[in-house]
């Protein structure tokens, strides 16, 4: 199920975010009070799940609120993986520069120039397939 432009959560769609050889979505959540120079932190769900359903379950997004952190949420399509996983476990979307990794690595780079994140403060955690993608 695609995120639409405007999430009925607290998400907003990433468009055009590179070339995206793995043929993923993302969604951002800026906290009003995101600081200049702040901190990004990628979160990527797990099996069967989606940015929205991840963060609300999750709460990301709250505590984006009160510390000020950007996040970008990485999300796999049903067309890579029948139920939604990341691909950590395909050479092809796993090593550096390529499919499913370069593609976050392109998002999380659109974020960083868009919102003026300080590159030593990027972070990335996951849930599931999502914190085997991270490794």
């Amino acid at each position: 199920m695609p995120i639409p432009s405007e999430t009925s959560d607290r998400l907003t769609v990433l468009n055009r975010f590179g070339s995206d050889p793995g043929s993923l979505r993302a969604a951002t959540y800026i906290p009003k009070n995101f600081p200049k120079n702040g901190p990004l932190v990628a979160v990527l769900h797990g099996s069967t799940q989606s940015a929205k359903g991840y963060d609300k379950g999750s709460g990301w997004s709250e505590l984006a609120d009160e510390c000020g952190v950007a996040l970008l949420f990485p999300e796999q399509r049903h067309a890579n993986n029948a139920i939604g996983s990341f691909n950590w476990f395909k050479l092809g979307d796993s090593r550096r520069g390529g499919g499913e990794a370069l593609s976050i690595r392109q998002m999380i780079q659109h974020v960083v120039d868009d919102h003026v994140v300080e590159p030593s403060r990027i972070f990335i955690t996951g849930l599931s397939s999502g914190g085997a993608m991270t490794s």
